[in-house]
């Protein structure tokens, strides 16, 4: 089943990005006049693909590979490898017939559209769901075996700043250009006072290395209901309790809790909790008063065969939402898709300066699918900002200027505009052939590593 679904993610995912990318350049070219004679998603290799129309001058099919698609527009040099026009004088509605900067702006329009589709999620994300931050005065959980426990962060650590720039909300705190960045400090607080806590220079391997961040705001296990005649109400735990220790180990996440009843079904564990008059109806949990000044009781509890006692979480974190008004969520998204662009170039940067890990920190389409499939479990929003930021990754690998690519065929056809000839069909022919063979060795490189580095 979870093939399944990761199989069914990925499709979704590829199909959108991939049809984002390929309208970009048949808009453009239409535009402009250039006949489309294929506009393919997946690639239908030896012919096999799962549908097919042709309405006009253009094909519209689905192949059956799905691992991207194209469109092929008349007089184009591209992935197709077609020879058929080179022999005969340019035609008015080929590509090659029409001025270099109407050939750019074909060229450009896949990373454009791309770009666009990343800004219109996290408006359309902004304007439904507004904006949730949730305040720094929540400490840390820190999972054992994390990037952050090696630094020795600690659970119960509270932010203060980030590289010194003082910070208010947890979002400012894991902001993905922070870990982009040259250098990543962190300023804490702790009982014994304040601390700076260094990070790794390849902290985005290690993270991709655990395949978690390690690192959220700590949810204290607080109950806000406890069932009827389930082993907690038995045992005479009340809504508005706090678990502060279980089996004589010390909890402070509501993870830990559940982590440790639900591996102990059917035997019999010692529960620690501290207990203050109920909250009134809307009233802000204080967990440090409970902790401090609440009544302890520990309670003998057998959990049920499933790992249950019979409670439910009291929501603790402290969270501030506000509803966005069109232009506030447009700038909103704006700046959204501007951070995680800049972020992307700048992760780039240090992967190819040797500071991250290559092989751990780029993922082939098995990475993709399982990342896809992780984000959708987490729910509708999680896996429309994976698609957004996947939507930036993309557009930034297809400017780069290797041959075959956006950015390689941007750059030949800026050439010809420089020098003001056509660049011979057989260097352009050999050039895209070079580019083809290096993208292939590139696809099989990254699905062994998905393989090897999972």
């Amino acid at each position: 089943m979870d093939f399944l679904s990761t199989t069914f993610y990925f499709i979704v995912a590829i199909f959108i990005l991939v049809t984002a990318h390929e309208l970009g350049h048949f808009l453009t070219a239409k535009l402009f006049g250039m006949r489309v004679d294929k506009f393919y998603i997946g690639f239908d290799f030896y012919n096999l693909r799962f549908w097919k129309k042709k309405i006009g001058d253009t094909e519209y099919g689905i192949g059956v590979f799905p691992l991207g698609g194209y469109v092929k527009i008349a007089g184009m040099v591209d992935e197709s490898l077609d020879t058929g026009h080179h022999q005969t004088a340019p035609q008015p509605w080929e590509f090659r017939a029409k001025p270099v900067w109407q050939r750019l702006i074909v060229l450009a329009g896949g990373v454009a559209m791309n770009m666009l589709l990343a800004a219109a999620i996290f408006i359309g994300m902004a304007s439904v769901f507004g904006e949730n931050r949730t305040s720094v005065v929540n400490p840390a959980y820190v999972e054992a075996g994390s990037v952050y426990a090696s630094m020795g962060m600690q659970t119960g650590d509270r932010f203060v700043a980030v590289n010194g720039n003082p910070v208010q909300y947890w979002e400012e705190v894991l902001a993905p250009e922070n870990f982009a960045g040259q250098t990543l400090n962190y300023t804490i607080i702790r009982n014994d006072g304040r601390k700076t806590l260094q990070a790794p220079a390849d902290i985005l391997t290690r993270i991709n290395e655990n395949q978690a961040l390690g690192m959220r705001p700590l949810m204290a296990p607080v109950i806000d209901q406890v069932l009827d005649n389930q082993p907690a109400d038995k045992a005479g735990l009340k809504p508005g309790a706090l678990i502060t220790a279980i089996n004589g180990k010390q909890v402070h996440d509501w993870t830990e809790v559940v982590d440790i009843i639900s591996a102990n079904p059917g035997t019999s564990i010692s529960v620690a909790w501290k207990y203050l008059a109920p909250p009134t109806a809307g009233e802000t949990i204080d967990v440090s008063k409970i902790r401090e000044f609440g009544t302890l009781t520990v309670s003998e509890i057998v959990p049920a065969s499933t790992g249950k006692i019979g409670i439910a979480l009291k929501q603790t974190l402290v969270i501030d939402h506000r509803r966005l008004n069109p232009a506030d969520a447009t700038v909103y998204g704006l700046e959204q898709t501007w951070n995680l662009t800049i972020t992307t170039i700048k992760g780039f940067g240090k992967i190819l300066t040797g500071q991250e890990d290559f092989r751990k920190s780029l993922g082939g389409p098995i990475k993709i699918a399982r990342i896809a499939n992780q984000s959708a479990e987490q729910g509708l929003s999680s896996f429309l900002y994976f698609l957004a930021l996947l939507s930036i990754s993309l557009a930034f690998i297809n400017i780069l200027p290797i041959p075959a690519l956006d950015g390689g065929q941007f750059v030949l056809n800026a050439i010809e505009g420089i020098i003001g000839r056509e660049i011979p069909f057989q260097l352009k022919m050999r050039i895209q052939q070079i580019g083809m063979a290096l993208l292939l060795t590139l696809f099989l490189f990254f699905i062994i590593n998905d393989l090897i580095n999972p």
